[in-house]
């Protein structure tokens, strides 16, 4: 009979170990997470984005937990977000998803699975104003009384101050006293003036005193979304590889 010799069974092990020890490693969050991340809902397209959004590891560090009720402003078309945070949050907590009445009706079906049963649509107006290039909401209403947490991913540039001004005033009556607020946008260098190649892009100080004005503390950022091949100085939709962002995560005292 053959014998397999130590030293191999243990290089083999060695090899395998690794896989092993990454799969045991994840919480239970983010086993969540990345099973959602592998179901039949979501498009190529939405698999396309994951290198570059890292969902897994976005939604680890903002410290997301499955009884959370989590509200996500501005999901747009893609609901790149809402697909994953749905089925995450399906059996303990819920997920307010508001935006126009256009963006749910091009939803489609996807909705419709049970999955989806605890992720609520909230209708808002927000209708884009052509002359100042900026979207314009009417009156706010998240559709909940009280939060954990709050999503402004990449939206943050679309509004002025004032209406900025007015959904951050809107999100700290709305979370709870610990209650996170995330905000994600494309970054624009500090004091660097406005321009129409630049709008899509925020000054992140503008943000922080901006978000702290309204009463909330920044609590902690992440450089996970840092890109140094992005100069700054480009229309966001000409990046050929990730636009650099930053990554605020502020708290409700």
């Amino acid at each position: 009979m053959n014998m397999i010799k130590p030293s191999l069974v243990v290089a083999a092990l060695s090899l395998l170990s690794p896989v092993l020890v990454s799969a045991q490693s994840l919480t239970p969050l983010q086993q969540s997470v990345q099973n959602v991340m592998g179901m039949d809902h979501r498009t190529e397209a939405e698999l396309a984005r994951d290198a570059d959004r890292d969902p897994m590891a976005a939604l680890d560090f903002i410290g997301l937990e499955d009884d959370m009720t989590v509200i996500e402003f501005l999901p747009a078309g893609q609901a790149y977000y809402t697909k994953i945070l749905g089925p995450v949050l399906r059996d303990k907590g819920h997920l307010y998803s508001v935006d126009n009445a256009n963006t749910f009706g091009n939803w489609g079906d996807w909705t419709k699975a049970d999955m989806f049963a605890m992720t609520h649509q909230v209708t808002i107006e927000n209708n884009y104003n052509s002359a100042e290039g900026r979207y314009v909401p009417g009156d706010i209403n998240f559709g909940v009384a009280s939060a954990d947490m709050f999503l402004h991913f990449r939206e943050y540039h679309n509004f002025n101050e004032a209406d900025n001004n007015r959904v951050n005033a809107e999100v700290f009556d709305t979370l709870k006293s610990g209650g996170t607020y995330v905000v994600v946008d494309h970054t624009r260098r500090h004091m660097q003036e406005e321009t129409g190649t630049l709008g899509r892009r925020e000054d992140p100080v503008d943000v922080i005193l901006q978000v702290q004005a309204a009463g909330f503390v920044l609590d902690r950022a992440s450089d996970m979304f840092f890109q140094e091949s992005d100069d700054l100085t480009q229309e966001v939709g000409q990046i050929p590889n990730m636009t650099d962002r930053f990554f605020l995560v502020f708290k409700k005292p």
